[in-house]
C-alpha cells in the first residue's frame, strides 16, 4: 500500500460550467470569426439541402409511382441526388475550413502558453511536475481548440438543424409532428441524468491521465537514478497502479457513454412506432398517406440526431471548461520577476556589484539572506564557501536576478538591477550551473546557443580555450555530432565542458561559475585553469567551488552561513585567522590526504 503514496494524488479538475472562461476565451476566436461564419453559412446550406430528401420521397410515393409518371420520378431522382451531393461537397468544404481554423487556434494558444512558461520564476517548476504542464500545452490544448471552433459552430448548426426539421416537420403533418415531439420530455430526462454521470466520468479519465503522464514523464528522465538504487520493480508497480487507475476510470466513462446511443435509440424506436400506429389509423381514415408516414418516419429519426448531437456538445463544454480553466491558470500564473514599467536598459556593465541591506527568503517565513551587504569591484574574483544552503547560490541568483529581493538593493554599476530589463542584465552575464544542460542537436548548436550569430572559429576558439576541442574532434562528426536529449551521449565532464564554451563565447562582463568543474576530473581540470584563467581575466566572477583548492587565487573569499558573510578575505588572510574558512579548509585538506 506504501507505494499509492509515492506519487501526489489526482489534482481535482471538476468545475462547474462557467461560461466567463468561453467569453474570455474568445479573443482566440475573434481572428477567424469570417471562416467560421462561411464554414456555418456551407453547413447551414448543406443541412437543409438534406432534409428535401424526406419531402421528394414523400411525392414520389404519393405522386410518381401511383401516376406510374416515369419523367416525374426521374426528376425527383435527379433532384434528391444533386441535393444530397451538393450538401457533401459543402461539408467537405466545411471540413476543411474548420481544420485550418482549430489548428490555428491551437498554435495561437500554444504560442502563448510558452512565451508565458518562458517568463515564470524558478519556483513555479519546482513546486510542479512537468509532466502536469506539458498536459496541459499538448492535450488540454488539443481538446479546447476543438471546443472553440467546431463546438461553438456545431451549437449553433444543430439548433438550426432542430428548427428546420421541426419546420419541414409541421409542414408534412401537424398531427404527427405532436406525437415526434410527445418524447421530448422523456429523452430530457434521461439525457440529464446519464450527461451528469458521464461528466463527472470524463473528468476522472483527465484527473488520472495527468498524473500517469506526470509519472511517466518524471520516470523517463530519472531512469539513471532508478537503475542505480534498482527500482524497477518498484516504479513498475506504481506505474501499473495509476494505469490501472486510468483504465478503471476509462471503463466506467465508457460505459456511460455506450448507455446514450441505446438509451435515444430506443425513445427513437418508440416514437417511431407510435408513428406508425397513430399514421396507420388515420392512414385506415383516409386523413393521411403512405408518403407522409414514410416521410414523418424519416424526419423522426433525423429530429433526434440534433438532440443528441447537442447533448454530446454540452458535456464536451463541461469538460473542456474544466481544460480551459487550467490553461488560463497557467496564463495567469504571475510573472513575479519581470521588467518594470519604467525599466530601462542596462549599459555595458563595468562589474561593480553592491548588496545593500538585502535580505531575501524562497518562502516568506524562511529567511536565507539577512541584511547582507557587501561591495565587489570590477574585475574581481569572488569565491563563495560554506556550509550547504547557507545561501551561496542564492547570493549569485540574485546577482542574475532570478528571484527578486524581499528588502534591499542589489547594484551593478551603481544601477538598481531592478530598474534595467531582464534581458539587457542577462545577457551580459555567464552562468555556469553543476548541472549543464545540453540541448537536443549538434554541439555546434549548444556552443552557438551563447552567441547565435558565431563562427565557426570563434566555436572553435571558445572550445579551444576550455579544453573542449580535443574530445569534440574525437568524435566522427566532430562539431557537427548529434548529441541527443540532454546530452546523453556524452559524459558529464564533457557537457560541464561544452558548458564552458558556451558561456565564454557570449563574452559576459560577470561570470557565475556554481560548482562549474564538480564533474571534470582533477586532471582535466588543471588543464582547464588556464582557460579558466582567460575567462575571469577582466570579468568580475563569483565561483562557488566544492574544492577549496581551486579556489585559493581568488580576490577575495567570502565565508557564507547564517544568512550572512561571516568571514571575508585573501585565502592567507582567513587562514591566519584560523576562523570557518580555516576549519573547513584543513578538514577538507585531511580528507583528501
Amino acid at each position: 500500500m506504501a507505494r499509492r503514496n509515492t506519487y501526489k494524488e489526482d489534482e481535482v479538475l471538476e468545475t462547474p460550467f462557467d461560461y466567463h472562461h468561453l467569453l474570455r476565451a474568445s479573443v482566440y476566436i475573434k481572428k477567424y470569426v469570417n471562416k467560421m461564419v462561411i464554414a456555418l453559412i456551407l453547413s447551414a446550406i448543406g443541412g437543409i439541402l438534406g432534409l428535401f430528401g424526406p419531402k421528394i420521397t414523400q411525392k414520389a410515393l404519393d405522386e410518381a409511382i401511383p401516376n406510374a409518371d416515369m419523367r416525374m420520378l426521374l426528376t425527383l431522382v435527379v433532384l434528391l441526388i444533386a441535393t444530397f451531393s451538393t450538401g457533401i461537397l459543402f461539408t467537405t468544404i466545411r471540413s476543411k475550413i474548420m481544420i485550418r481554423v482549430s489548428q490555428s487556434i491551437i498554435y495561437d494558444i500554444r504560442k502563448d502558453i510558452f512565451e508565458h512558461l518562458q517568463k515564470l520564476p524558478f519556483q513555479y517548476y519546482d513546486d510542479r511536475p512537468h509532466g502536469k504542464i506539458l498536459i496541459r500545452v499538448v492535450n488540454y490544448v488539443n481538446s479546447v481548440s476543438d471546443m472553440l471552433s467546431n463546438g461553438l459552430i456545431n451549437v449553433v448548426l444543430e439548433i438550426m438543424n432542430l428548427i428546420f426539421i421541426v419546420i419541414f416537420m409541421f409542414m408534412v403533418d401537424v398531427k404527427l409532428s405532436l406525437v415526434v415531439l410527445a418524447g421530448v420530455p422523456v429523452l430530457a430526462v434521461f439525457m440529464l441524468y446519464i450527461k451528469n454521470k458521464q461528466r463527472k466520468a470524463w473528468q476522472q479519465v483527465s484527473n488520472k491521465n495527468s498524473n500517469l503522464n506526470a509519472y511517466l514523464q518524471e520516470n523517463i528522465v530519472g531512469a539513471r537514478i532508478t537503475q542505480m538504487f534498482a527500482r524497477e520493480e518498484e516504479n513498475a508497480e506504481t506505474f501499473a497502479y495509476l494505469s490501472d487507475r486510468c483504465r478503471s476510470a476509462w471503463m466506467k466513462a465508457v460505459m456511460y457513454s455506450n448507455m446514450v446511443w441505446p438509451g435515444i435509440d430506443d425513445i427513437s424506436v418508440l416514437i417511431r412506432a407510435s408513428i406508425f400506429i397513430a399514421g396507420l389509423v388515420l392512414f385506415g381514415e383516409g386523413h393521411t398517406s403512405l408518403g407522409t408516414i414514410v416521410a414523418m418516419t424519416s424526419y423522426a429519426a433525423r429530429f433526434w440526431q440534433p438532440i443528441m448531437n447537442l447533448g454530446n456538445i454540452f458535456n464536451n463544454f463541461i469538460n473542456n471548461i474544466a481544460y480551459l480553466e487550467r490553461i488560463f491558470e497557467t496564463l495567469d500564473e504571475p510573472v513575479t520577476v519581470d521588467d518594470a514599467e519604467d525599466a530601462v536598459e542596462m549599459p555595458r556593465i563595468k562589474g561593480d556589484v553592491t548588496f545593500e541591506n538585502v535580505t531575501f527568503g524562497y518562502e516568506a517565513d524562511k529567511v536565507v539572506l539577512k541584511d547582507l551587504s557587501f561591495t565587489v569591484k570590477a574585475g574581481e574574483s569572488i569565491a563563495l564557501v560554506g556550509p550547504t544552503g547557507a545561501g551561496k547560490s542564492t547570493i549569485v541568483n540574485l546577482i542574475s536576478r532570478f528571484y527578486n529581493v524581499n528588502n534591499g538593493r542589489v547594484l551593478i554599476d551603481g544601477q538598481d538591477i531592478s530598474k534595467v530589463t531582464l534581458h539587457s542584465l542577462r545577457s551580459q552575464m555567464g552562468i555556469m550551473l553543476q548541472d549543464s544542460f545540453i540541448f537536443s542537436g549538434t554541439i555546434e548548436d549548444n556552443i552557438r546557443y551563447g552567441k547565435l550569430d558565431a563562427t565557426m572559429e570563434e566555436i572553435e576558439k571558445a572550445s579551444k580555450t576550455v579544453c573542449a576541442d580535443e574530445f569534440i574532434k574525437r568524435f566522427s562528426d566532430g562539431y557537427q555530432m548529434e548529441v541527443k536529449e540532454r546530452g546523453s551521449l556524452l559524459s558529464q565532464g564533457q557537457k560541464q565542458l561544452i558548458s564552458f564554451a558556451r558561456t565564454l563565447i557570449s563574452d559576459p562582463a560577470i561570470l557565475v561559475l556554481d560548482e562549474a568543474t564538480s564533474s571534470i576530473d582533477v586532471q582535466t581540470e588543471r588543464a582547464l585553469q588556464q582557460g579558466l584563467n582567460a575567462m575571469l581575466k577582466g570579468r568580475t566572477s563569483f565561483i562557488i567551488a566544492h574544492r577549496l583548492s581551486t579556489i585559493k587565487n581568488c580576490d577575495k573569499i567570502m565565508y557564507v552561513d547564517q544568512g550572512g558573510v561571516l568571514e571575508c578575505g585573501t585565502h592567507d588572510e582567513l587562514m591566519a585567522q584560523k576562523g570557518d574558512y580555516y576549519r573547513l579548509y584543513t578538514a577538507q585538506m585531511e580528507d583528501i590526504a
